[in-house]
């Protein structure tokens, strides 16, 4: 599990603990991961979903592996015409070039059965202004997902994006209007329940997202650069 001391990572693997999954997390930050993993009861391997061989140990640390789900990401960026270079490519870095370290690492310990799960955003297919670095890699993310499970479904190994609405984490912090945004537990839900379809499935990618109006809405989340500016409901 990447990314898994915060977020949809920490509650996913949360839910597949009590699943009864021996989970791993891995993020970068070793003292924020040992407290998230001693909290759920999963282990913990400090490392960086960027770097090849950083992320070559975790998977060695880890042992076989049946199930990967790259939730590391980060949401940062600003408009193209202030936008720095080096900026840009780490948005991409994170988001993007993760994905390939993680599988090309992840795939000698896996076998037929095997799965692997790609967080990804609605900013995917509805690219966002001041978003380009960010809409773009997580752009990318589903299109190298999607030419990966080509390439994999001759080993058995499955391999599923869950392209996701906004969702109520501090990644959203800076966005500027209010919203209806998934919980970490539903994208955490729909994570465990990938695992559970039957190999010969072919699932590439699922949306999520909230819904707008009814019983089961929810209440509009504000974020806190949204509030400073006094945009506490819905424009029209």
């Amino acid at each position: 599990m990447t990314g898994g001391s915060s977020g949809i990572g920490l509650e996913a693997a949360r839910q597949l603990v009590a699943a009864g999954y021996d989970v791993v997390l891995t993020a970068r930050r070793e003292p924020e991961l040992r407290l998230a993993a001693e909290s759920i009861g999963a282990r913990a391997v400090a490392g960086d979903c960027t770097d090849a061989t950083s992320f070559a140990a975790v998977v060695e640390a880890s042992g076989s592996v049946d199930l990967v789900v790259h939730a590391a990401g980060v949401m940062a960026g600003t408009f193209v015409r202030k936008e720095r270079l080096a900026d840009f490519e780490a948005v991409v870095r994170t988001n993007l070039t993760s994905a390939f370290v993680v599988a090309s690492a992840s795939l000698p310990a896996m076998g037929p059965g095997g799965r692997f799960v790609f967080v990804s955003s609605s900013s995917s297919h509805a690219p966002q202004p001041g978003l380009s670095a960010y809409s773009a890699s997580k752009a990318g993310l589903n299109a190298f997902a999607g030419a990966f499970a080509k390439e994999v479904e001759r080993d058995g190994i499955a391999v599923h994006v869950i392209t996701t609405g906004p969702v109520e984490t501090p990644m959203l912090d800076d966005v500027r209007f209010p919203m209806r945004t998934l919980s970490v537990g539903d994208v955490a839900a729909a994570v465990c329940w990938l695992d559970t379809l039957p190999a010969n499935v072919v699932l590439g990618e699922i949306e999520v997202s909230s819904v707008e109006s009814g019983p089961f809405a929810p209440e509009l989340f504000v974020p806190s650069a949204a509030r400073a500016l006094g945009r506490t409901e819905r424009q029209h």
